[in-house]
């Protein structure tokens, strides 16, 4: 295996005509450790990540491992291994054919081929031909293609779409333990649910801006406390909660208290003389701070 390098994104800026889809990101990823790519659909992150691969050439700065260029590196297999399109395989060709090729085409050892099948969990699937595949099984080869030269790098986008609940935890447990190697793993995600038991790390980004570097512990706001009341007079409500210095904001069924105790707002509209009809307390978790950060809530 080669050993894991440092990922390193500095000024990163693409553009597409008036359309500036990443705009002078700069973030690194660590060995050893899983590293959470997430963000809304358009985000901007497969742009990114194909960058990164050479696949896209930067309006301007620069995408490296361990400060070279993809384009650079003298054994791409053996040192990156990527997986950015679950259904980019001839649908004629087995698996093991698919792998085969790439092997002989890098001059790796044809043996790699049986060892990433079985252990991505396609081994007894190997000489079936990929158009009979089911997305999740195309996923699962997909990882076995990025693992084909036991590269120190990982990068995934979107490696748990189309898994069913175990492959989901096959994944986690992958994931887990290709980190706990040495190796460096970027996975991309658009769902902060779907990664969140894997990630040591998270970079989100928005409008290709990034927006928030961190430990998954630096999203949990539960310390953060909202209160959702109703009453029959919902403005004297929003308005004697605002008069005492909360911030207010109206939803469907009610006013959103931020940064309060349910008994505190009940007070506040007892001493108002107003008869509250709904009062609970709600904490924020960590999707709803991914939510809030990104600003995409109905999208997602």
């Amino acid at each position: 295996m080669t050993a894991g390098v440092t990922i390193e994104f500095s000024g990163l800026t693409k553009t597409f005509g008036a359309v500036q889809a990443v705009s002078d990101l700069s973030f690194t990823v660590e060995p050893g450790r899983v590293t959470g790519f997430l963000g809304p659909n358009g985000a901007g992150k497969t742009t990114t990540l194909r960058m990164l691969l050479g696949l896209v050439r930067p309006t301007s700065g620069t995408a490296t491992f361990g400060g070279t260029a993809y384009r650079d590196l003298p054994s791409p297999l053996a040192t990156v291994g990527s997986a950015l399109e679950a259904a980019s395989f001839h649908p004629g060709r087995s698996a093991a054919n698919h792998l085969l090729t790439y092997t002989q085409a890098a001059g790796l050892d044809r043996e790699r081929v049986q060892l990433v099948l079985h252990r991505v969990g396609l081994g007894a699937y190997g000489d079936r031909r990929v158009g009979g595949y089911s997305l999740g099984m195309r996923q699962r080869l997909g990882l076995a293609f990025a693992l084909l030269g036991d590269p120190g790098v990982l990068v995934l986008d979107e490696p748990i779409n189309g898994l069913d609940p175990e492959g989901i935890k096959w994944i986690r447990l992958l994931l887990r333990e290709l980190a706990d190697e040495g190796r460096t793993v970027l996975i991309s995600s658009h769902l902060l649910s779907e990664v969140q038991q894997s990630v040591d790390e998270v970079v989100i980004v928005s409008h290709g801006k990034l927006i928030h570097r961190g430990s998954l512990a630096s999203l949990d706001q539960s310390e953060q406390k909202q209160v959702i009341v109703d009453a029959t007079d919902r403005a004297a409500l929003a308005a004697a909660v605002e008069a005492a210095g909360y911030t207010v904001s109206p939803l469907r069924g009610g006013v959103l208290v931020e940064n309060a105790e349910a008994a505190d707002v009940g007070r506040i509209a007892f001493a108002a003389g107003i008869a509250v009809t709904a009062l609970s307390q709600k904490r924020v978790g960590l999707e709803e701070s991914f939510l809030h950060l990104v600003g995409e809530e109905g999208a997602l």
